[in-house]
């Protein structure tokens, strides 16, 4: 071939590349599109739309279409305004009709009276949102807006409005008809409408006279208003009883055991732990019972008697522990402990009749910390003949309402690794979800599963202000920070002034933020983890009737010997009596200052409280029950508004293993 040829040849090629390219920018083939934009002008408002759709102007102003289409625009004025025609592409007052084969402009011009400035103003102690009819207004977020002279304009308010002013007001609403410049206000009362966020968080396995028994002691101490509160007998009112807990020293009944002959023969007396790290008891079904009663564990009566010799028992099993007499369950914490707790609960409000759902450990538990039932659980699930709940938790039903809501978790793993922050398939495995059939439905749909992520996730949407309406966070379990007694005796023992300090980390954050201003945190812990205490698990008073069974679902999962086989139905042996008392600290601006519930409940009251402010139903009889938390707020005055300066958590106290001594 000669060279001419071989030129043409390129040349025939090059051509045929450059009119693909023609075809597409993208490299793909396809019409060519075109775009039209519409602007509008004179001193009168009004809207274009298009037909085929694209253009909504002034929302959308822009929009591509492809060449050759005709597209006729409709102008629409509005009130007190008068259109007045087109320029550019088209003319005349009618509809305006082009053709699109190039960049196309127009202008539509509207005649009147100019656009004046409507803006609200939100006051009071109460929160809530202003809406206008004409849309235009959705205050807090858009506040200010233009509209033509002459709009007759409604205000709506959605939370507890007191008052308005420069409008005429009619209850949640208010009318006014613009002629210039005017700013109205809303003034809210505060309501339970005021909390927007509701954040909630269940430490590990520890007992109200465990850990907040000496709170009399710190009041004194610190500056505190003494009142009445049921804690440990030697800080009590009155003052001066004897620091002891019925119980039985097991080293006193030969041949070391309790069980071998008189129980409570030579109480064991509660005492100040030196140590913040002490040896894992057993809390589980059968011991609880036991702790309650040590004789007789299907007794209406609660001696509270067991504590010692079931921890005994517990460290005798496990070859390694330390403490084979069981005395460190009746040790106990004070202020200087746990500096930062007894500041909290003393300066916010805390209850002495806060109880556990269940007589058992954490996995039946928690799953009443977020569906009110275990469906008869008293063991952890069984994956191969247990399988995960079918009840709805709390999360099921806030997304059929549409209420926005996040699981927080830890991100560290067990074996040391670490989750990304927003891996919500990684992150899930270490949630406690898990016990929820509703969790697969979370890993196999991407838009739920976006609300499960880290703690550092929940860090930084409480310094940005988003917070969702509901929000668990998750125990740092593999971190060792969830404030479990220590398990496994040869690893680093459980610090829990290390947990208490990670806690203060979450509070104080949500604290000094954006978010304070609407926000509740609610901590408290899973189970009383077998340690001691004095008050017995409630199954009824005169004031507030005994707890009902969720679901009508007896226990299912005991194993054989265990207590309650031989008497089923027995009040102790049916989810018809709480567990044990534990913390609880309620932090929020709203929060009453120095305060101390007495009313029975347990803290499915955390749902019910979600449930009354976001008016969503009860998911079982045991949610409905309980207390809906309002008693532990002021609402009139906001005692909280600006928050105190807690100390930061002392975290010197030594870690030994070692058996205590009373």
């Amino acid at each position: 071939m000669r060279l001419s040829s071989y030129l043409s040849l390129f040349g025939a090629i090059a051509t045929a590349l450059m009119l693909a390219g023609c075809q597409g920018m993208s490299g793909k083939s396809g019409p060519t599109q075109f775009q039209l934009t519409v602007t509008d002008s004179g001193t009168g408002t009004g809207t274009v739309t298009s037909a085929p759709a694209g253009i909504n102007c002034g929302k959308t102003c822009s929009a591509s279409f492809q060449a050759g289409t005709t597209v006729v625009l409709t102008a629409a004025p509005a009130a007190n305004t008068k259109f007045t025609g087109w320029s550019g592409a088209c003319s005349g007052t009618g509809t305006c009709s082009v053709t699109i084969n190039a960049t196309t402009m127009v202008t539509a011009a509207f005649s009147g009276p100019p656009p004046v400035q409507l803006t609200v103003t939100e006051m009071g102690k109460g929160t809530g949102t202003v809406t206008s009819s004409p849309a235009g207004i959705n205050c807090p977020t858009t506040c200010t807006a233009n509209f033509p002279t002459g709009t007759a304009i409604t205000l709506t308010a959605q939370g507890s409005v007191a008052a308005w002013s420069g409008c005429s007001a009619n209850g949640a609403s208010c009318t006014l008809t613009l002629s210039k410049a005017t700013t109205v206000t809303a003034t809210f009362n505060a309501s339970l409408q005021s909390i927007n966020h509701i954040v909630f968080l269940a430490q590990e396995n520890r007992s109200f006279d465990h850990y907040f028994g000496a709170l009399r002691e710190y009041w004194a101490q610190n500056g505190f208003s003494d009142q009445a509160i049921d804690g440990l007998p030697q800080f009590n009112i009155p003052a001066g009883a004897a620091p002891t807990n019925p119980g039985c020293d097991p080293t006193s009944q030969p041949p070391n055991d309790c069980n071998a002959g008189a129980p409570g023969s030579t109480p064991v007396p509660s005492f100040h732990l030196l140590t913040q790290c002490i040896e894992n008891p057993s809390p589980s079904w059968n011991e609880s019972h036991v702790d309650r009663n040590l004789s007789n564990q299907i007794s209406p009566t609660a001696t509270m008697d067991g504590f010692v010799q079931t921890a005994a028992d517990n460290s005798r099993r496990n070859p390694g522990y330390l403490d084979v007499n069981g005395f460190r369950a009746m040790g106990f914490y004070d202020g200087t402990d746990l500096n930062y707790y007894y500041f909290m609960a003393s300066s916010f409000a805390t209850s002495d009749r806060w109880f556990s759902p269940v007589m058992s450990r954490t996995d039946p538990n928690r799953m009443y910390l977020v569906a009110a039932t275990s469906q008869g659980h008293v063991y952890p699930l069984n994956q191969t003949n247990s399988p995960p709940l079918t009840a709805p938790p709390i999360f099921e039903e806030l997304q059929q309402h549409g209420i926005s809501w996040k699981i927080y978790v830890n991100p560290k793993k067990p074996d040391g690794t670490s989750c990304a922050d927003t891996d919500g398939a990684c992150l899930i495995q270490l949630s406690t979800i898990l016990n929820f059939s509703y969790a697969q439905t979370i890993k196999s749909t991407p838009s739920l599963l976006q609300n499960i992520q880290s703690t550092n996730i929940y860090l930084s949407d409480a310094k940005n202000g988003t917070l969702p309406s509901v929000a668990l966070i998750d125990p740092a379990f593999s971190a060792g920070l969830d404030e479990h007694p220590t398990v496994d005796v040869q690893g680093t023992p459980t610090r829990i002034q290390a947990g208490a300090g990670y806690v203060s980390t979450l509070i104080n954050t949500l604290m000094f933020s954006p978010s304070w201003k609407d926000s509740v945190f609610v901590l408290t812990f899973d189970e009383g983890g077998s340690l001691f205490d004095h008050v017995g698990p409630f199954s009824g008073d005169s004031t507030v009737p005994a707890p009902p069974n969720p679901d009508g679902i007896p226990p299912r999962d005991m194993l054989p010997g265990d207590v309650c086989t031989s008497t089923p139905g027995a009040p102790t042996c049916d989810f018809t009596i709480t567990g044990f008392r534990v913390p609880l600290v309620v932090v929020s601006p709203f929060t009453k200052k120095h305060y101390v519930s007495h009313t029975p409940t347990d803290y499915t009251a955390i749902l019910k409280l979600i449930e009354t402010r976001f008016n969503v139903p009860h998911l079982t009889n045991r949610d409905a029950w309980a207390m809906d938390m309002t008693e532990f707020f002021d609402f009139t005055n906001v005692p909280w508004a600006t928050p105190p300066s807690p100390p930061k958590q002392n975290t010197s106290d030594a870690c030994d293993l070692s058996a205590p001594v009373p």
